[in-house]
C-alpha cells in the first residue's frame, strides 16, 4: 500500500476542526475533484437501476398488484423529504461522516456512533450481495457469449463462487484506492451503457407490448393507492422501494471531494432521486404492460422469474439483443459495488477521525488523497460477511438483505430527525426553515420509523423472507435486529478504547464545520 498521511483528533482534540490547506480538506481528502454531473452520475451507479429492477420488480409486484407504479411513488415521498434534510445538514455541516457526524451534533456521540453503525452496516451487507450478483451475472454473460449452458452452473460451485466474488471485491476496491479521478472514469462507461440498455430495453417492450401473450393495456388505476387493500402491503411495497431507492446518500458522502461541496452534494442527492423514480415509473410501466401481473409464464408475479426479470423478458423484448441486458445487470452490479465502497470507507474515516474508532481508519493515502486503510477495511468485512453467509446457508443470505430494509430506514430516519432537532432554534425563522428544517424531516423521519416498525412486526413471523426461524421468530428480524443489536455491543467496547469521542471531546454541537474547498 501507499504510504499514508494519519489525522489524529489530537489535531483538534477541543472539537475544532483544523483548516483546510490549498484543495485539501481536515481529514486529508482532496477536493473540487467532482462535479454536479459526475456526483449525480456516482449517485446512480450506487442505486444500481437495472440490477435493482431486475431483482425488486416481482417481490413488489406481488405485493402491490397492479399498483406498483404508485407504491414507487409512495416509497418516493420519504426519500425525497429525507434528501432535503441531508440536503439542509450538509449545506451547514458538510463533512463525510454524514449521518454519524450530524446525527452525534444533534443527539450526542452514543446516538451518532448507532447512527453511523446502521449504516456501515447496511453498506457492507448490500456490498457483499452486489458482489455475489455480480458473480452470477458474470458465468451467466460467459453462458450466453459462449453458447454453454454449463458455464452458468458454475455460480452455484460454492468455492468458485466465493473466490469469483474475492477477486470482485479486490477489483472494486482497488479502483477506490485509486481516487475518484479513476472511479469517475469508470462510472461514467458503466452507468452509460446501462442507462441506454434500459432505454432500449423500455422502447422495444412499448413498441411490441400489444404482441404479447400476457399484454395488458396502460390504465391510470395503476396510481389509485385505493386499490391497495391493506396497510400491511403499503408497508411491504414502501419497504421494497426503500431498497430500490437506497444510495443516493452517497452524493453526500463525497462533500469534501466536490467542487462547492456545500451546495453541489446536497443538490446531487435530490437530482439523484428524482432521476431514479423517473427511470423506474418508466421501466415498470413498459415492464407491466409487455408482461402483465399473471402468476405464469412471463407474468410479473411467477415466483419463478422473480429474482431475475430481465433474464425472463429480455429475448421475448429484446430479441437478438438480450445479451446486452445480461451485460447491463452485470455492469450495474459491478458499478454499483465500486461506487458504494464511497460510503462506508468515508463514514469509517470520519469515526476515526473524530476518535470514535481506532487510528488506523483516520489514514489517507499521500499519494491518491483517499481513505486507504477505510477502503481496504470495507472491502475486507464485506468479502469476509459474504463468504461466511453463502457457505452457512443461502436463506440466511438472502433474509439479511430482507434484514437491510430495517437498517436503512434506521439510519436515514434518525438523520432526518436529527435534522429538526438540530436546527430547532431557526424552524421558524422563514418559512422556507420552517418546511425544510422542520415539516419535511419530521415526516420524513417519522414515515421511516413507522415502516421500520412494521416491517419489524411482520418479520417477527417465520413466515416472512425463507420461512427460516430462531426459537420460533422470523430469521429477518433475528438479523435485522441482531446486527444492529450488534453495534451497541462494539459501540460499548469503543467508549472503553476510545473514552474522547464519547465523552463529547471530539465532535460536539457546536464544533465547527469543516472548511471545505470551494
Amino acid at each position: 500500500m501507499t504510504e499514508t498521511i494519519r489525522t489524529s483528533t489530537s489535531a483538534h482534540g477541543s472539537g475544532s476542526a483544523s483548516p483546510a490547506t490549498a484543495g485539501t480538506s481536515p481529514k486529508g481528502l482532496k477536493g473540487g475533484q467532482l462535479g454536479l454531473l459526475a456526483v449525480v452520475v456516482l449517485g446512480i451507479s450506487t442505486i444500481a437501476p437495472a440490477y435493482t429492477l431486475t431483482s425488486a420488480l416481482g417481490p413488489t409486484v406481488n405485493e402491490a398488484g397492479l399498483q406498483l407504479p404508485v407504491i414507487f411513488l409512495i416509497g418516493f415521498i420519504p426519500m425525497i423529504l429525507v434528501s432535503l434534510a441531508y440536503r439542509e445538514l450538509n449545506a451547514d455541516s458538510p463533512d463525510s461522516g454524514t449521518t454519524f457526524t450530524w446525527v452525534t451534533k444533534a443527539f450526542g456521540p452514543w446516538v451518532g456512533w448507532m447512527g453511523g453503525w446502521g449504516l456501515l452496516a447496511a453498506n457492507i451487507i448490500v456490498l457483499s450481495n452486489l458482489a455475489g450478483v455480480a458473480v452470477d451475472f458474470f458465468y451467466l454473460f460467459l453462458s450466453q457469449l459462449t453458447g454453454s449452458p454449463e458455464l452458468a452452473g458454475l455460480a452455484a460451485n460454492k468455492a468458485v463462487n466465493v473466490l469469483t466474488c474475492f477477486v470482485f471485491v479486490a477489483l472494486a476496491v482497488w479502483v477506490s484506492y485509486r481516487g475518484l479521478h479513476t472511479t469517475k472514469l469508470v462510472q461514467y462507461c458503466l452507468v452509460g451503457f446501462q442507462l441506454v440498455v434500459l432505454g432500449l430495453f423500455v422502447g422495444m417492450a412499448f413498441a411490441n407490448w400489444s404482441a404479447s401473450d400476457t399484454a395488458i393495456p396502460f390504465s391510470w388505476e395503476w396510481f389509485d393507492v385505493t386499490r391497495i387493500e391493506t396497510f400491511g402491503q403499503i408497508a411491504a411495497g414502501i419497504s421494497l422501494s426503500i431498497f430500490v431507492y437506497w444510495g443516493w446518500d452517497v452524493c453526500l458522502t463525497v462533500n469534501e471531494e466536490t467542487s462547492n461541496g456545500k451546495r453541489t452534494a446536497g443538490l446531487a442527492g435530490t437530482l439523484t432521486a428524482v432521476i431514479v423514480l423517473a427511470i423506474y415509473l418508466t421501466v415498470s410501466i413498459a415492464t407491466m404492460m409487455f408482461a402483465g401481473v399473471g402468476d405464469t409464464g412471463n407474468g410479473l408475479n411467477n415466483t419463478e422469474i422473480h429474482e431475475n426479470i430481465f433474464t425472463a423478458l429480455a429475448s421475448p423484448i429484446m430479441g437478438p439483443f438480450a445479451i446486452l441486458m445480461s451485460m447491463a445487470v452485470l455492469s450495474s452490479s459491478a458499478a454499483s459495488l465500486q461506487s458504494t465502497f464511497m460510503s462506508p470507507s468515508r463514514s469509517l474515516l470520519a469515526m476515526g477521525y473524530y476518535g470514535a474508532l481506532p487510528e488506523p481508519f483516520s489514514r489517507v493515502s499521500r499519494k491518491f488523497a483517499t481513505p486507504g486503510f477505510a477502503t481496504v477495511a470495507a472491502g475486507i468485512m464485506s468479502a469476509g460477511f459474504y463468504a461466511v453467509m453463502h457457505v452457512v446457508s443461502e436463506n440466511v443470505l438472502n433474509d439479511t438483505i430482507l434484514a437491510l430494509g430495517l437498517m436503512i430506514c434506521f439510519y436515514y430516519g434518525l438523520t432526518a430527525l436529527a435534522c429538526a432537532w438540530y436546527f430547532r432554534h431557526s424552524v421558524f425563522s422563514s418559512l422556507r426553515h420552517f418546511l425544510l428544517r422542520l415539516v419535511c424531516p419530521v415526516l420524513g423521519g417519522v414515515g421511516l420509523f413507522v415502516v421500520f416498525l412494521q416491517t419489524a412486526v411482520d418479520s417477527w413471523a417465520p413466515e416472512f423472507g425463507s420461512g427460516s426461524e430462531v426459537f420460533g421468530v422470523g430469521l429477518v428480524f433475528v438479523l435485522g435486529v441482531g446486527i444492529l443489536a450488534s453495534g451497541a455491543v462494539v459501540m460499548l467496547i469503543m467508549a472503553r478504547v476510545r473514552p474522547g469521542f464519547f465523552r463529547g471531546g471530539t465532535l460536539r454541537r457546536d464544533t465547527p464545520a469543516l472548511v471545505v474547498p470551494e
